[in-house]
Protein backbone atom coordinates (compact mmCIF):
# COMPACT_ATOMS: atom_id res chain seq x y z
CA UNK A 1 0.00 0.00 0.00
CA UNK A 2 1.27 3.48 -0.79
CA UNK A 3 1.92 6.04 1.92
CA UNK A 4 -0.84 8.11 0.33
CA UNK A 5 -3.41 5.32 0.73
CA UNK A 6 -2.28 4.54 4.27
CA UNK A 7 -2.50 8.19 5.31
CA UNK A 8 -5.96 8.53 3.80
CA UNK A 9 -7.25 5.45 5.62
CA UNK A 10 -5.70 6.53 8.90
CA UNK A 11 -7.28 9.98 8.71
CA UNK A 12 -10.64 8.59 7.68
CA UNK A 13 -10.57 6.23 10.65
CA UNK A 14 -11.42 9.32 12.68
CA UNK A 15 -14.99 8.86 11.50
CA UNK A 16 -15.07 5.34 12.97
CA UNK A 17 -13.54 6.61 16.18
CA UNK A 18 -16.30 9.14 16.70
CA UNK A 19 -19.01 6.64 15.72
CA UNK A 20 -17.64 4.44 18.47
CA UNK A 21 -17.83 7.36 20.86
CA UNK A 22 -21.49 7.84 20.04
CA UNK A 23 -22.29 4.18 20.62
CA UNK A 24 -20.53 4.16 23.98
CA UNK A 25 -22.28 7.35 25.07
CA UNK A 26 -25.66 5.84 24.21
CA UNK A 27 -24.87 2.73 26.25
CA UNK A 28 -23.89 4.90 29.22
CA UNK A 29 -27.14 6.85 28.95
CA UNK A 30 -29.08 3.60 28.96
CA UNK A 31 -27.34 2.40 32.11
CA UNK A 32 -24.60 0.36 30.51
CA UNK A 33 -21.37 -0.12 32.41
CA UNK A 34 -18.39 2.14 31.81
CA UNK A 35 -17.77 5.25 29.79
CA UNK A 36 -16.43 5.65 26.29
CA UNK A 37 -12.88 6.03 27.57
CA UNK A 38 -13.18 2.98 29.80
CA UNK A 39 -14.65 1.05 26.91
CA UNK A 40 -11.60 1.85 24.83
CA UNK A 41 -9.22 0.67 27.59
CA UNK A 42 -6.15 -1.55 27.12
CA UNK A 43 -4.83 0.22 24.05
CA UNK A 44 -8.16 1.36 22.58
CA UNK A 45 -8.54 -1.55 20.16
CA UNK A 46 -12.18 -0.71 19.50
CA UNK A 47 -11.25 2.69 18.08
CA UNK A 48 -8.93 1.29 15.42
CA UNK A 49 -5.53 2.58 14.41
CA UNK A 50 -6.28 6.23 15.09
CA UNK A 51 -7.57 5.53 18.58
CA UNK A 52 -4.45 3.55 19.33
CA UNK A 53 -2.23 6.35 18.08
CA UNK A 54 -4.06 8.84 20.26
CA UNK A 55 -4.34 6.65 23.34
CA UNK A 56 -7.49 6.06 25.37
CA UNK A 57 -6.98 9.15 27.56
CA UNK A 58 -7.44 11.59 24.71
CA UNK A 59 -9.06 9.57 21.94
CA UNK A 60 -12.51 11.14 22.24
CA UNK A 61 -11.18 14.69 22.58
CA UNK A 62 -8.68 14.68 19.72
CA UNK A 63 -10.50 12.19 17.52
CA UNK A 64 -13.20 14.75 16.90
CA UNK A 65 -10.72 17.11 15.26
CA UNK A 66 -9.59 14.42 12.82
CA UNK A 67 -13.11 13.22 12.11
CA UNK A 68 -14.14 16.79 11.32
CA UNK A 69 -11.76 16.94 8.39
CA UNK A 70 -11.73 13.38 7.10
CA UNK A 71 -9.09 12.18 4.67
CA UNK A 72 -5.92 13.28 3.02
CA UNK A 73 -7.52 15.67 0.53
CA UNK A 74 -9.11 17.64 3.36
CA UNK A 75 -5.77 17.90 5.14
CA UNK A 76 -4.18 19.22 1.96
CA UNK A 77 -6.98 21.73 1.48
CA UNK A 78 -6.52 23.08 5.00
CA UNK A 79 -2.78 23.42 4.50
CA UNK A 80 -3.41 25.15 1.17
CA UNK A 81 -5.78 27.67 2.74
CA UNK A 82 -3.35 28.51 5.55
CA UNK A 83 -0.30 28.75 3.27
CA UNK A 84 -2.13 30.76 0.62
CA UNK A 85 -3.33 33.28 3.20
CA UNK A 86 0.18 33.54 4.60
CA UNK A 87 1.62 34.20 1.14
CA UNK A 88 -1.02 36.84 0.38
CA UNK A 89 -0.31 38.61 3.65
CA UNK A 90 3.38 38.61 2.88
CA UNK A 91 2.72 40.01 -0.59
CA UNK A 92 0.42 42.74 0.66
CA UNK A 93 -2.69 41.04 -0.72
CA UNK A 94 -1.28 40.42 -4.18
CA UNK A 95 -1.71 37.03 -5.84
CA UNK A 96 1.07 34.54 -5.08
CA UNK A 97 2.04 31.20 -6.66
CA UNK A 98 -0.44 28.50 -5.67
CA UNK A 99 0.89 26.33 -2.83
CA UNK A 100 1.64 22.77 -3.90
CA UNK A 101 -0.19 20.86 -1.18
CA UNK A 102 -1.33 17.24 -0.97
CA UNK A 103 -4.66 17.86 -2.64
CA UNK A 104 -3.04 19.45 -5.70
CA UNK A 105 -0.10 17.16 -6.43
CA UNK A 106 0.43 14.36 -8.95
CA UNK A 107 0.99 10.85 -7.51
CA UNK A 108 4.79 10.84 -7.09
CA UNK A 109 5.19 14.04 -5.04
CA UNK A 110 1.92 13.30 -3.21
CA UNK A 111 3.48 10.04 -2.06
CA UNK A 112 6.49 11.92 -0.69
CA UNK A 113 4.24 14.40 1.11
CA UNK A 114 2.12 11.57 2.55
CA UNK A 115 5.16 9.76 3.89
CA UNK A 116 6.33 12.94 5.64
CA UNK A 117 2.88 13.54 7.14
CA UNK A 118 2.71 9.96 8.46
CA UNK A 119 6.09 10.41 10.14
CA UNK A 120 4.83 13.65 11.70
CA UNK A 121 1.61 12.06 12.96
CA UNK A 122 3.43 9.16 14.59
CA UNK A 123 5.88 11.58 16.17
CA UNK A 124 3.09 13.74 17.59
CA UNK A 125 1.38 10.64 18.96
CA UNK A 126 4.55 9.79 20.87
CA UNK A 127 4.97 13.30 22.29
CA UNK A 128 3.28 12.47 25.61
CA UNK A 129 5.21 9.22 26.00
CA UNK A 130 2.11 7.04 26.21
CA UNK A 131 3.09 4.49 23.53
CA UNK A 132 4.82 1.74 25.51
CA UNK A 133 5.75 -1.77 24.34
CA UNK A 134 2.25 -3.21 24.85
CA UNK A 135 0.54 -0.30 23.11
CA UNK A 136 3.04 -0.47 20.26
CA UNK A 137 2.33 -4.15 19.69
CA UNK A 138 -1.41 -3.49 19.64
CA UNK A 139 -0.92 -0.57 17.27
CA UNK A 140 1.18 -2.66 14.90
CA UNK A 141 -1.57 -5.27 14.86
CA UNK A 142 -4.24 -2.66 14.14
CA UNK A 143 -2.19 -0.93 11.44
CA UNK A 144 -1.62 -4.31 9.79
CA UNK A 145 -5.37 -4.32 9.11
CA UNK A 146 -4.88 -1.23 6.98
CA UNK A 147 -2.05 -2.84 5.01
CA UNK A 148 -1.00 -6.46 4.71
CA UNK A 149 2.29 -5.50 3.08
CA UNK A 150 5.36 -6.65 5.05
CA UNK A 151 7.29 -3.58 3.93
CA UNK A 152 4.59 -1.28 5.30
CA UNK A 153 4.61 -3.08 8.64
CA UNK A 154 8.40 -2.95 8.87
CA UNK A 155 8.36 0.78 8.16
CA UNK A 156 5.67 1.45 10.76
CA UNK A 157 7.44 -0.66 13.37
CA UNK A 158 10.66 1.26 12.74
CA UNK A 159 8.90 4.63 13.10
CA UNK A 160 7.19 3.60 16.32
CA UNK A 161 10.46 2.37 17.80
CA UNK A 162 12.49 5.42 16.71
CA UNK A 163 13.40 7.83 19.55
CA UNK A 164 11.35 11.00 19.33
CA UNK A 165 13.37 13.85 17.85
CA UNK A 166 11.54 16.79 16.24
CA UNK A 167 14.75 17.80 14.43
CA UNK A 168 14.90 14.41 12.68
CA UNK A 169 11.18 14.52 11.86
CA UNK A 170 11.52 18.02 10.40
CA UNK A 171 14.15 16.75 7.97
CA UNK A 172 11.32 15.04 6.07
CA UNK A 173 10.06 18.45 4.93
CA UNK A 174 11.58 19.08 1.50
CA UNK A 175 9.37 22.08 0.72
CA UNK A 176 7.64 24.79 2.80
CA UNK A 177 4.29 23.21 1.92
CA UNK A 178 5.43 19.85 3.28
CA UNK A 179 6.44 21.53 6.51
CA UNK A 180 3.03 23.17 6.77
CA UNK A 181 1.25 19.86 6.20
CA UNK A 182 3.43 18.08 8.76
CA UNK A 183 2.74 20.71 11.41
CA UNK A 184 -0.99 20.70 10.63
CA UNK A 185 -1.16 16.90 10.91
CA UNK A 186 0.73 17.07 14.19
CA UNK A 187 -1.81 19.59 15.48
CA UNK A 188 -4.61 17.15 14.68
CA UNK A 189 -2.98 14.36 16.68
CA UNK A 190 -1.52 16.29 19.61
CA UNK A 191 -3.31 17.69 22.64
CA UNK A 192 -2.29 21.34 22.82
CA UNK A 193 -3.48 21.50 26.42
CA UNK A 194 -0.77 19.06 27.46
CA UNK A 195 2.43 20.86 28.46
CA UNK A 196 4.64 18.14 26.94
CA UNK A 197 2.76 18.06 23.66
CA UNK A 198 2.56 21.84 23.35
CA UNK A 199 6.31 22.03 23.92
CA UNK A 200 6.82 19.36 21.26
CA UNK A 201 4.67 21.23 18.74
CA UNK A 202 6.56 24.46 19.34
CA UNK A 203 9.90 22.74 18.87
CA UNK A 204 8.68 20.97 15.73
CA UNK A 205 7.58 24.32 14.29
CA UNK A 206 11.01 25.75 15.10
CA UNK A 207 12.79 22.84 13.46
CA UNK A 208 10.52 23.14 10.42
CA UNK A 209 11.47 26.83 10.30
CA UNK A 210 7.82 27.85 10.08
CA UNK A 211 7.40 31.64 10.14
CA UNK A 212 5.37 32.77 13.15
CA UNK A 213 2.51 34.04 10.96
CA UNK A 214 2.29 30.76 9.02
CA UNK A 215 2.29 28.83 12.29
CA UNK A 216 -0.62 30.96 13.48
CA UNK A 217 -2.50 30.44 10.21
CA UNK A 218 -2.11 26.66 10.52
CA UNK A 219 -3.22 26.66 14.13
CA UNK A 220 -6.28 28.68 13.17
CA UNK A 221 -7.38 25.80 10.91
CA UNK A 222 -7.73 23.43 13.85
CA UNK A 223 -10.14 24.24 16.66
CA UNK A 224 -8.99 23.59 20.21
CA UNK A 225 -9.96 20.19 21.53
CA UNK A 226 -13.07 20.41 23.62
Amino acid sequence: MSARQLLDQLLQSGQSLMQGAGAQAQQATQGGKGTFLAGLGGGALGAGALGLLLGSKKARKIGGKVAMYGGMAALGALAYRAYDQYQRNQAGGAAAPAPQTLDRLPPAPAEQHSNAVLVAMIGAAKADGHIGPDERQLLETELAKLSGDAGDRAWLEAELARPLDPAVIAQQARTPEMGAEMYLASLLVADEQSFMERAYLDELARQLKLPAELKQQLEAQVPAAA
